[in-house]
């Protein structure tokens, strides 16, 4: 089962630096196993482009068993607007932290 956790627009200014000129907005979600003893997350990327949605995903199942350690993954997912290209690297980091 995923769970919406929230999502976030990237803002304008950053996307203009990068030489971006179309918006990208990135969605959080927590993953719950069927047996609810065991946690992911997945992180959507979509950018609007003219009248198309070009989606990227990176889905992280079974990280971990404490499902308070993922909330705090997510939120600073959200906070820190981590995308689905660093997102098992930085999902991994943290996990490693024990945050």
């Amino acid at each position: 089962m995923r769970v919406f956790y929230g999502d976030i627009f990237i803002e304008k200014e950053d996307l203009q630096k990068a030489d971006i000129w179309h918006p990208i907005k990135l969605e959080y979600y927590k993953i719950i196993s069927q047996d609810k003893n065991i946690y992911g997350i997945d992180v959507v990327k979509k950018e609007y482009i003219k009248n198309e949605v070009i989606k990227e995903e990176k889905e992280m199942k079974h990280l971990s068993y404490d499902e308070t350690q993922i909330d705090k993954i997510l939120k600073l997912f959200k906070k820190n607007v981590v995308t689905p290209i660093t997102a098992q690297d930085i999902a991994d980091d943290l996990l490693k932290q024990e945050i």
